[in-house]
């Protein structure tokens, strides 16, 4: 990481921001809201990156300016502190690297993730839920607010299928690496003779698209139903249409949501969900050769998995894009995926840079 130039050209960044700053300062900037609010989203988004650096920059050189007094002076106690300043900056600058590729036009969106059981009867269902519970967890983790928006139950356990809107910066660009099939090994507890079972369920990730990015929808193209609710929700959940279903005709694109209690609160919910996904698949057509995006169209069985999950006979999960590993199985499944999520995006702008 260098000041100017190479990785990160905060000389060429500040020039950017001079550039919006001078452009917004036009008496005919705020004419077009939308446009504006794209300048002023871009501005607000150099300027985190380059006070982050900044930031860096500055506990470097107190760090550096603390052991070399501890130097001169031979003072242990402050030599410790300096080197205990350089052991907390080593985890703010590896998440500025990561931030660094993290550079795609929607990888800072929020993010709409779909989790769908496939292969592997109760237990495939039984896995999605768990996957549910993962996703929810790691959420948590990184501060992000999680919101289960759609669900449907599994006749005997789990879910069959459910979408969460994950509000956070970056959650897309991170959930990115998480889309495709996920395998899961285990002494199934639906198996009156413990055996052994492998179970399927599939990840999609969408980025949550604001109004400053145009998507054209045309009312004509649209079938929307309504239906009664199901599952937990209370009386009026149940007992009115207030769920909604929109397919979009060209794409044959469907989108559901039913946790809301009113019909125009998820009406609006699933209008948002269509934006998400008919911006993904305009950039899946855009970028077809991109296996990472395509992934979730994959048959949910055998051979198709990006990550498995084995409990039994040993215990490991491992990324089979880029063989990381991890040992704790449990600590995986309480959301300890950065690990995944970084091997998997070093390993993309690597590539990028060799292409």
């Amino acid at each position: 990481m260098r000041r100017s130039g190479g990785i990160f050209d905060v000389d060429g960044l500040n020039r950017k921001i001079a550039q919006l700053e001078e452009q917004s300062a036009d008496p005919e900037f705020w004419s077009d809201a939308a446009a504006s609010a794209v300048v002023l989203k871009e501005k607000a988004k150099l300027t985190r990156m380059v006070e982050s650096f900044q930031g860096l920059v500055s506990s470097f050189e107190d760090a550096e300016t603390m052991l070399e007094l501890a130097k001169e002076m031979g003072d242990e106690e402050s030599m410790a502190e300096g080197e205990s300043m350089l052991k907390e900056l080593q985890p703010r600058v590896r998440q500025f690297e990561l931030e660094q590729m993290l550079s795609g036009e929607a990888d800072d969106c929020d993010a709409i993730l779909e989790i769908n059981s496939g292969a592997g009867g109760t237990d495939a269902s039984d896995w999605a839920e768990m996957l549910k519970r993962m996703y929810l967890q790691w959420s948590s983790s990184m501060g992000f607010k999680a919101k289960v928006v759609d669900e449907a139950a599994h006749e005997e356990a789990g879910i069959k299928s459910c979408t969460v809107e994950i509000h956070g910066q970056y959650a897309y660009g991170y959930l990115k690496a998480e889309i495709g099939v996920h395998r899961l090994v285990r002494i199934s507890p639906f198996d009156s003779n413990a055996r052994r079972h492998t179970a399927f369920a599939s990840i999609a990730a969408y980025p949550q698209i604001d109004d400053n990015i145009e998507i054209d929808i045309v009312e004509s193209d649209l079938r929307i139903d309504t239906y009664r609710a199901s599952g937990a929700g209370g009386q009026h959940v149940n007992t009115t249409d207030s769920a909604v279903r929109i397919t979009h005709l060209p794409t044959n694109i469907v989108v559901q949501c039913q946790n809301e209690r009113s019909q125009h609160k998820n009406k609006a919910t699933a209008m948002k969900m269509l934006r998400a996904k008919l911006y993904q698949h305009e950039m899946e057509k855009r970028q077809a050769e991109a296996d990472a995006v395509n992934a979730n169209k994959k048959a949910i069985e055998w051979g198709s998995q990006i990550r498995s999950y084995v409990m039994h006979p040993y215990r490991l999960v491992k990324d089979l894009r880029t063989g990381v590993e991890m040992g704790n199985t449990d600590k995986v499944l309480d959301g300890d995926l950065m690990g995944f999520m970084e091997a998997w995006l070093v390993q993309q702008s690597t590539a990028e840079v060799t292409q």
